[in-house]
C-alpha cells in the first residue's frame, strides 16, 4: 500500500514538473495575461488533433484561479469543440507556472517559458514534457520573423519543432459560409 501511495504522489507530481533546461518566466502579470490568445503552431495531440482555429480565453475565476477555455473547429465534424478547465500557480504568481486541469483531481503542468514581457502578444507554453508545446499570440496571425526566432529558441531548448503543426485561421472563415464561423470570427 506504501509503495502503490509513492507511485500516485509520484505520478501527479510529475504531471505538474518542468521540462529541462525549461524555465518559468519571471515577472509574470497575469493580468495582462488574461483574455484571448490564438494558437499559432503546437506539437500533435489526440486532444486538438484535427482542429483548427484554436483559442486559448483566460479569464479569473471566483476562487482566485484561472478559468481556462480552450476552443477548436473539426473540419471533419463540421462543429466547434470546446473544454473548459481551471488553473493555479504552482510557486508564486509572479511566475508563469501553473498546473491546469479539464478532468477532476488531474492536472498538468501549464509553463509559460517565453512571453513578449513589453506587450503581451506572444508566449511559448509547455507541459510536464517536452511532447507538449505551444506557439500562442493574441492575433491569428504572427509576423514571420516573431516566429521564426520563438521557434528557434524552442528548437535550442530540446522541443521537436520539426514536428510543429501550423494552424492556417485564415482558411476556415475564408472558405465557409456557416453562421456559427462568422459568430466565432466576430468573437
Amino acid at each position: 500500500m506504501k509503495k502503490l501511495l509513492i507511485v500516485i504522489v509520484l505520478f501527479f507530481t510529475g504531471c505538474v514538473g518542468i521540462p529541462e533546461n525549461v524555465a518559468p518566466v519571471d515577472n509574470f502579470k497575469l493580468e495582462r495575461y488574461l483574455g484571448r490568445w490564438h494558437e499559432i503552431a503546437r506539437l500533435d495531440h489526440s486532444f486538438e488533433r484535427g482542429l483548427t482555429q484554436v483559442t486559448a480565453d483566460y479569464s479569473l475565476r471566483d476562487d482566485g484561479g484561472v478559468r481556462v477555455l480552450n476552443r477548436g473547429y473539426s473540419a471533419k465534424e463540421n462543429t466547434w469543440k470546446e473544454a473548459e478547465g481551471k488553473a493555479y500557480f504552482v510557486k508564486g504568481s509572479d511566475q508563469g507556472y501553473l498546473k491546469v486541469s479539464f478532468f477532476g483531481p488531474f492536472y498538468g503542468s501549464y509553463i509559460i517559458f517565453g512571453l513578449d514581457h513589453e506587450n503581451y502578444q506572444y508566449s511559448l507554453v509547455c507541459g510536464p514534457d517536452k511532447s507538449y508545446f505551444w506557439i500562442l499570440n493574441r492575433s491569428p496571425i504572427m509576423k514571420e520573423e516573431i516566429k521564426y526566432i520563438l521557434i528557434e529558441k524552442a528548437a535550442a531548448l530540446g522541443f521537436e519543432t520539426s514536428k510543429l503543426i501550423f494552424l492556417d485561421h485564415d482558411k476556415l472563415l475564408n472558405n465557409t459560409n456557416s453562421a456559427d464561423t462568422k459568430k466565432r470570427a466576430a468573437d
